[in-house]
């Protein structure tokens, strides 16, 4: 069962249908219902916060052979796992999608799955309160990079003319195609352990400037001109993702799954959704 349908959860859908996997989506929209139905599912709506949807929710759970949750904690915390508590999901297995926001800034250094959590941001500290939680609960956590694919990704954001190439000496991201976040949860799910954290990333950690200048060489077009980040004007959200410096491995996941990146690099990634 997938709780949330959003973009990794659409993607991880489709390729468990593809593998002969049954699935149920759960939504708090009924169109999305309709939708989660159209593409072969089983949809399950309900709201967990509240009293219905958290008892429609529990017995979803207890009648799934695994779990995944994408729902993100809020500032009271993580619906989903407020809703299970008292669930009996001993012999559920449990994975819950984070995020490597929770490693906080490494000044440009590497973070591995056996390090301590050393949110900076509000948001990663949330995560780390979730983490914490389902990892209680015997979940496997799944922490991802940035998100990229079709329809969300920076050609999409040349051709709608929003995106900006940021100049910020040092900086790297770390990016994950959204197939391979769905093919390394696929392979966990046919495999009873291990248990832990996972880093789901590429091989290619890269500043957000050069990622933008590739998919402008993609689409035969100039790039946006360069930005110090000091004088660029941003929101506080964007500009909270310069103020942490950090490379993540992904080897974990290699040794555990025998996962293989099908997009190593943004170099592959951006090609493919174009």
């Amino acid at each position: 069962m997938l709780i949330g349908y959003g973009y990794v959860a659409k993607a991880t859908a489709r390729r468990l249908k593809a593998a002969g996997i049954a699935v149920t989506a759960t939504t708090r929209s009924a169109g999305t219902g309709r939708e989660i139905e159209a593409a072969g599912h089983a949809a399950c709506v309900c709201d967990p916060a509240t009293r219905e949807g958290g008892a429609a929710l529990r017995a979803a759970a207890r009648e799934a052979s695994h779990v995944i949750s994408s729902v993100p904690p809020g500032e009271d915390g993580d619906p989903v796992l407020a809703a299970l508590e008292g669930g009996d999901l001993s012999r559920t297995w449990l994975g819950y999608l984070s995020t490597t926001g929770v490693y906080g800034d490494r000044g440009g250094g590497w973070a591995f799955e056996w390090d301590a959590p050393t949110p900076g941001q509000d948001r990663s500290v949330r995560r780390q309160r979730a983490e914490e939680g389902w990892s209680a609960l015997g979940a496997r956590l799944f922490r991802l990079g940035g998100i990229y694919g079709p329809g969300r990704s920076a050609i999409d954001r040349l051709r709608e003319g929003s995106a900006r190439r940021i100049d910020d000496p040092g900086q790297v991201f770390c990016r994950i195609h959204v197939e391979d976040i769905a093919s390394c949860l696929v392979l966990a799910v046919r495999q009873p352990g291990p248990q832990g954290a996972f880093n789901l990333v590429d091989d290619w950690p890269s500043p957000q400037a050069e990622v933008v200048e590739g998919a402008a060489r993609l689409l035969g077009m100039e790039p946006p001109p360069l930005e110090a980040l000091e004088q660029a004007q941003m929101s506080a959200m964007a500009r909270s993702f310069y103020d942490e410096r950090r490379r993540v491995s992904n080897a974990r996941a290699k040794a555990a799954y025998g996962w293989r990146l099908q997009f190593p690099s943004w170099r592959e990634g951006l090609p493919a959704c174009l």
